[in-house]
């Protein structure tokens, strides 16, 4: 395992080194990280204290959510700046610190961007909302409405977090909002939308970020005359099917640009897609050698437990971006979906098949995102007073479920009481008294912990060249077992809710749980992971 004090400078990156093919990158919600001042929200000094934490954990890179200027009517996803850090979380030295200590600690960071809407605070907007200049609202998506005095939204199209995603002016034209109210859509016809944000990317790169997350990368382009849907409920059809507001073919167009820009900057920047698409082959073309460098696998995300359906993702997956020539991720959770050991069932069925997966997905070739706190086998927190809640999909109310804070609790660092290390001063959001056993400090030196776990296998995931970015060859198994081969190396998973025995395939170097061999067989547990030495 790499130690902080020893590890590699990245700040010079060989041309050509590829080195996000295969990266372990670890996801941090900036507001629920760590706090410096005691406010009860993260900030980016919170997060530089605690990157030696991370570099010794194995991962190779940091993805930070949205800093940037911002009323937090969504998290920060509203953006009223993309060149200012919000005083909530620091200013701009303290963004250059973090990304200078990271470099120091063989850390690259990856930092998101927001180009489908900005915040209604941004200076286009409050331009646009002034006067009727078409000039000035041309940047937006602003239409008159329907029926008889226009007091109907221009279409049928509603907004992810609930309700229509238009909202009426108080001269009586509409504007388009995919998502809140307050986070108006940009109209990427106009050329000055397209300049702003090749500036707003410079302005970053040159201040030594090594890529880009970003969000909703399959929005943007919207189709022509934008059509109406024809049926309600549209955010139950993201992903499954091609909206005339999402996954439209002109964002690949965005996307070339963005590559070539990267592509100008030394050290292997990176544009990673957080895109929707109805399936592998359409997410694949966000990946194109001209395009971006990864896209977010959100199939094996909410892939169901068990083998066979496990199997036909990761086939699916593999076969669609090695048909591009580019590397799958995989992902378990990230700050938007119920974290994985409750959507696994919960308690220590959840926690079991949570230990098995985390094992599953760093063997599998490609990249990997860790979400902040899997390592420490972070549940769900399901019972958030109402009072405390921030999601804006929560206020309304025929959306999404409004269920996103309980995976943005912040994290539990030290100590018996809240807020467990989190800072000085309290937490945003309130943490469960049984999160005392859960913290860093708690699990640390424990080898049956959640986080030795992980280290195990991200040290693993460095010494052993089979892993990595690669080949794979799936292996008989009894039903409900998943096996396959990488060079010099087996996984093994059991994801069956009863013991699987089978043939021993090697020596055994990491397991999720406790194992029993019986001559020249080993009885792998229900739900659990098995790495194998060859």
């Amino acid at each position: 395992m790499t130690h902080p004090a020893t590890a590699p400078s990245i700040t010079s990156t060989p041309a050509g080194s590829a080195w996000w093919r295969d990266a372990v990158i670890y996801q941090i919600y900036v507001r629920s990280f760590a706090d410096s001042d005691g406010d009860g929200v993260g900030d980016l000094p919170g997060i530089r204290q605690r990157l030696p934490y991370l570099a010794e954990l194995g991962v190779d890179a940091v993805w930070l959510t949205p800093f940037y200027a911002s009323p937090q009517a969504d998290g920060g996803y509203d953006v009223a700046d993309y060149r200012t850090v919000d005083p909530l979380f620091g200013d701009l030295p303290d963004a250059d610190d973090l990304v200078r200590e990271a470099h120091r600690l063989g850390l690259r960071v990856i930092v998101d961007i927001v180009p489908n809407h900005t915040s209604d605070q941004h200076s286009w907007f409050k331009a646009a909302l002034a006067g009727p200049a078409a000039a000035e609202r041309a940047r937006y998506h602003f239409r008159p409405g329907r029926g008889e005095n226009g007091e109907l939204p221009p279409n049928d199209w509603e907004s992810v977090f609930g309700g229509p995603a238009w909202t009426r002016t108080a001269d009586g034209q509409w504007y388009l909002h995919l998502f809140a109210p307050q986070q108006p859509d940009l109209n990427w016809d106009h050329p000055e939308v397209r300049a702003e944000f090749d500036s707003v990317l410079r302005f970053w790169l040159d201040l030594g970020v090594d890529g880009f997350r970003i969000d909703v990368a399959h929005g943007m382009v919207k189709a022509p005359g934008l059509p109406d849907i024809g049926r309600k409920e549209q955010a139950k059809l993201i992903g499954s099917q091609v909206l005339p507001f999402f996954d439209q073919d002109g964002v690949h167009e965005i996307h070339r640009s963005w590559r070539r820009l990267l592509d100008s900057y030394p050290g292997e920047r990176i544009g990673v897609a957080e895109a929707w698409a109805p399936d592998a082959d359409r997410l694949a073309r966000y990946v194109r050698p001209d395009e971006l460098h990864q896209a977010f696998n959100f199939h094996f995300l909410t892939c169901d437990w068990g083998a066979a359906p496990m199997r036909a993702v990761i086939e699916e997956s593999l076969a669609a971006t090695g048909s591009v020539g580019a590397p799958a991720t995989w992902v378990l959770s990230n700050h938007d979906v119920v974290r994985h050991p409750t959507r696994y069932g919960g308690g220590d069925r959840g926690e079991r098949r949570a230990r098995a997966a985390a094992l599953l997905m760093l063997a599998l070739p490609g990249s990997a995102y860790v979400y902040q706190g899997e390592e420490l086998g972070l549940p769900e927190v399901t019972d958030l007073p109402d009072e405390v809640r921030q999601d804006p999909a929560f206020f309304r109310g025929d959306g999404q479920d409004g269920t996103r804070d309980g995976c943005r609790v912040p994290l539990p660092w030290s100590g018996e009481s809240a807020p467990y290390g989190f800072g000085p001063g309290g937490s945003w959001l309130p943490q469960p008294d049984s999160w005392r056993e859960l913290s860093v400090a708690a699990q640390s030196g424990d080898p049956r912990s959640v986080l030795e776990l992980y280290r195990s296998a991200l040290a693993l995931r460095r010494r052993l060249p089979g892993l990595g970015d690669g080949e794979l060859t799936w292996l008989d198994a009894p039903e409900g077992v998943l096996a396959f081969a990488r060079p010099g190396f087996v996984c093994t998973l059991n994801t069956t809710g009863t013991e699987a025995e089978l043939p021993v395939p090697g020596r055994p170097v990491l397991a999720s749980t406790a194992l029993e061999f019986t001559g020249g067989a080993v009885r792998l547990p229900a739900d659990s992971c098995v790495w194998w030495e060859l």
